[in-house]
């Protein structure tokens, strides 16, 4: 477990961007540099949220990093740890994949799907997966799901859905006996009646 001097914040939200949001705190403005799935589910400008933040320590600057879940802070912190993961690119692969659909690329080996990650080639896909796996197994809270549901995600996913949108909807089918096209079915009208 790691420690950091800024576990959480919370106050109002000042601006945001695609990369960042700045989030006021009685007298200080903060910029939170997070995942865009993390960014899309805040809340609009002038509302109060909270984020869980990892502080990182560089040798020209103190960055904060903020995420809606444990999962994912947890996740960001394993995959800094890899050998030539930095902050930013740990950042885009939480843009592109929640914490439980990389658990789902690492145990299935799908390095084709994490090359989607930009700046992540097939070479260095299989080296994160490769060292991520087994790391992760006691935190991500999502257990791997084969077959029906990765056919579910991909297709959800295609129609433009976000990830956590499709996981959301996949983990709300209680039925695991339904096929495909019914699970599918089932997944959009979950997203639809939200």
């Amino acid at each position: 477990m790691s420690y950091t001097l800024v576990s959480s914040v919370k106050g109002r939200i000042e601006s945001m961007t695609d990369e960042y949001v700045d989030i006021s705190v009685s007298l200080l403005t903060l910029r939170i540099i997070a995942p865009t799935s993390t960014l899309e589910n805040i809340g609009p400008i002038g509302t109060i949220t909270s984020l869980l933040t990892s502080l990182q320590v560089r040798e020209d600057s103190l960055t904060l990093y903020g995420f809606l879940t444990e999962d994912d802070r947890v996740t960001f912190e394993t995959l800094i740890a890899i050998n030539g993961v930095g902050p930013k690119l740990a950042i885009a692969i939480l843009s592109k994949f929640s914490a439980s659909a990389l658990a789902n690329l690492v145990q299935s080996g799908d390095t084709k799907t994490f090359t989607t990650v930009p700046g992540v080639g097939g070479r260095t896909a299989s080296r994160i997966l490769l060292e991520l796996k087994g790391k992760m197994d006691h935190i991500w809270t999502i257990p791997y799901e084969s077959g029906i549901s990765d056919e579910v995600f991909e297709s959800l996913t295609a129609l433009g859905y976000s990830t956590q949108e499709a996981q959301s909807a996949i983990s709300a089918i209680k039925d695991s006996e339904l096929s495909t096209e019914e699970k599918l079915r089932l997944s959009l009208q979950f997203l639809t009646s939200r």
